[in-house]
């Protein structure tokens, strides 16, 4: 079994590439032939998009099933659930360095509030 990592990596390896995407979005909302699938992207092979296909099985983002001769593709969001941890935990950092900004930029306002930025003016 492949660690969270990386899963992860191959999901993000996976979803770089803007057809793999747009597959995983029409899959998201129902299950799809592979010949479907070509038929929503003129210009491409059904090869292509077969190894397309391919990538984001292995990378565990969809789940295919043999239907007689036809093979059937549905998104798998338990694929995304190690992405959508890794991205979660790096938008709770960056929320976490905003606040920490943010309040260290009121602590510097309220700071020099109260007779400038706290040098000496050199009068006597």
């Amino acid at each position: 079994m492949r660690d969270a990592e990386d899963q992860v990596d191959e999901a993000l390896r996976a979803i770089a590439e803007p057809r793999r995407r747009s597959i995983l979005r029409l899959v998201a909302s129902a299950e799809l032939a592979a010949g479907e699938i070509a038929a929503a992207f003129d210009g491409v092979t059904r090869t292509a998009i077969s190894q397309h296909l391919a990538v984001l099985k292995s990378a565990g983002l969809i789940d295919e099933r043999r239907d007689g001769t036809r093979r059937l593709y549905r998104a798998r969001p338990e694929g995304l659930a190690g992405l959508r941890e890794f991205l979660d935990d790096m938008w709770g950092s960056a929320l976490g360095l905003a606040k920490d900004l943010v309040e260290a930029d009121r602590a510097r306002q309220h700071g020099s509030a109260g007779g400038g930025d706290g040098r000496a003016t050199g009068a006597a």
